[in-house]
């Protein structure tokens, strides 16, 4: 297969197999998988094992934080953070467009206590999160955090599996990931014309586990042609990032997506799954050839800092005035997918 097809829907791949004690089942599960990161590149899993009430508190404290005035919510700031956590207000965001984002954000990832080592040595991606102080707040975010991570876990055993690797090919490479929990607010907007809202992008990670709430999200197909993905309930949506493109040499393609202006108030919940920060990403062996492509290699973390850096203005206006050094090697925004 080489990269999305012309497909006009998003399959459904039921992954309660995967914690199956029979090991031909989960096999079975991973070859599903595979076939749609493949020809798809997007794709919804039910069968994820998570309880409705771990989302339902998390969604009831992300709004109670959105609700807060701005003034309140610019306490934690995102610019505050030496590691790249805590509010995004509107307009800080701004992807292919280069016009402003109507979204806010809150930005979480692995919680690190103040003394881990590699924030200490100035890891921009690596620390500990910026709690608002709202009771219950943390509690709730992080338990729906560590349910997501645990599905991402046996989604990137699964990949390894499809692939005929060793099943440990990439989560031996997954102990203290920079991968990121979004909560995302889109305001209600009567103006809004059915039009682009966040630019087309492809995500910087291996993949992504995706809950909305509400309709607006849209992947590309290998057409050039723009399909809908609707919530569906008990699902979540899943697409291929740029490290799992590059580990099969775009045999899995990052699949291009955005989110179209709708008026209804919306909110989001990406899991950005990731690998170590200092993790190599190059082409598997089996891959190293094909279509006569030569990619290079990367450090899964050091793309997504680069890439965050080009997104963000208060990263933007470091890297301007010499504060930060984009790493080596570092891809402008748009070449994936």
């Amino acid at each position: 297969m080489s990269g999305a097809t012309s497909f006009t829907s998003v399959p459904v791949v039921d992954i309660s197999g995967l914690r199956s004690q029979d090991p031909a089942e989960r096999e079975r599960v991973a070859g599903e998988l595979g076939k749609a990161a493949a020809e798809v590149g997007f794709f919804y899993v039910s069968g994820a094992g998570i309880e409705d009430t771990v989302f339902e508190r998390m969604l009831a404290a992300t709004k109670e934080f959105f609700a807060l005035p701005l003034d309140e919510k610019m306490r934690y700031y995102i610019g505050l953070s030496k590691c790249h956590r805590g509010y995004v207000p509107r307009g800080e965001e701004g992807l292919a467009t280069g016009t402003p984002e109507m979204k806010e954000a809150f930005d979480t990832a692995l919680d690190l206590p103040a003394d881990d080592p590699d924030y200490l040595a100035g890891n921009p991606m690596l620390g500990p999160n910026t709690w608002p102080d709202l009771p219950g707040f943390a509690d709730a975010v992080t338990a729906y955090y560590q349910a997501i991570l645990d599905v991402g876990d046996r989604l990137l055993w699964a990949f390894a599996v499809a692939l005929g690797e060793d099943p440990d090919t990439f989560s031996r490479h997954a102990t203290k990931t920079p991968s990121q929990l979004r909560l995302i607010h889109y305001p209600y907007n009567p103006d809004a014309e059915d039009a682009e809202g966040i630019g087309a992008h492809t995500d910087y990670e291996c993949f992504t586990l995706l809950k909305p709430t509400a309709p607006g999200l849209e992947v590309m197909n290998g057409a050039g042609e723009w399909i809908d993905v609707p919530p569906i309930p008990g699902t979540y949506v899943v697409n291929i990032g740029d490290m799992l493109e590059l580990w099969t040499n775009g045999a899995y393609v990052a699949t291009s997506h955005r989110v179209r202006k709708v008026k209804e108030e919306r909110y989001s919940f990406p899991l950005f799954f990731n690998v170590d920060y200092y993790t190599e990403v190059k082409p598997l062996p089996q891959f190293a050839s094909r279509d006569g492509k030569q990619r290079p290699a990367l450090r899964a973390g050091e793309h997504l800092f680069a890439q965050t850096a080009q997104t963000f203005a208060y990263l933007r206006d470091r890297v301007e005035a010499g504060e930060l050094l984009l790493p080596d090697g570092s891809q402008e925004i748009g070449q994936f997918g």
